[in-house]
């Protein structure tokens, strides 16, 4: 299935126990290798900064579970300039489409500064979107989500299995790139994600490495999770 030329993917999430990950990233790892952004065997460390409008509907929307919504975040790897990319990711009940476009250090910190109208003449559709929805809807930085993921990829299914660790919600900042930046962690408890991704259909393999029917599927949003740890903390 695609969508706006983009071919739209599913997303299975669990919340799993640390004893349930030692097994099954053994089993996972004998077969399937890292992402090509790990730095080591625990995988690469991803930042994101999460807009939302005055309303806060895409927090609203997720806790509400409507089932056509979308998010804007400018996402950067091991706290580097190297690869930034301002990202939309859009649901459609259980279809994900995920669109993204190259952004420089000086771009971010001029979005960030309130300076947005050079996003209408850069000629990419989803930096003219982002523009519109911006003026349209008053949108603003509302959080960062920082976070390790360990991920492995059957490249010739394109599915991915990652494991998400160490979630925390940023505070005091909006600065992607400042490696003192102050955290909370965000999930309370011996937990971490798993995520499954897949195109068509989950292959047989995968279900099987990653145990699915031995885990219960939730609707997790890390989003949601930092978004309201950054509340606790601001009361």
């Amino acid at each position: 299935m695609h969508g706006n030329g983009n071919t739209l993917r599913h997303e299975l999430k669990y919340y799993i126990h640390p004893h349930d990950y030692v097994g099954l990233r053994n089993r996972l790892r004998a077969l399937l290798p890292l992402d090509r952004h790990s730095v080591n065997d625990e995988g690469y460390h991803i930042r994101s900064l999460y807009f939302d409008d005055i309303r806060e509907s895409a927090l609203y929307d997720k806790i509400s579970g409507y089932f056509q919504r979308k998010k804007y975040r400018i996402r950067i790897y091991n706290v580097s300039d190297r690869i930034i990319r301002l990202e939309r990711k859009s649901k459609w009940n259980e279809y994900v489409l995920k669109e993204s476009a190259p952004l420089t250090r000086s771009q971010v910190y001029r979005l960030l500064e309130g300076d947005i109208d050079w996003l209408a003449d850069k000629g990419q559709r989803l930096l003219a979107d982002f523009y519109q929805d911006l003026k349209a809807g008053a949108m603003r930085p509302s959080v960062i989500v920082d976070y390790i993921r360990e991920a492995y990829v059957d490249v010739s299914t394109n599915t991915r299995v990652t494991f998400d660790k160490q979630l925390a919600a940023g505070l005091h900042s909006f600065d992607l790139f400042d490696p003192n930046l102050a955290t909370w962690e965000a999930i309370q408890g011996p937990r971490m994600i798993m995520e499954i991704k897949f195109r068509r259909f989950l292959p047989g393999t995968i279900r099987s490495l990653a145990q699915v029917s031995a885990h219960q599927r939730s609707a997790i949003s890390k989003y949601v999770l930092c978004k309201e740890r950054q509340k606790v903390y601001d009361r």
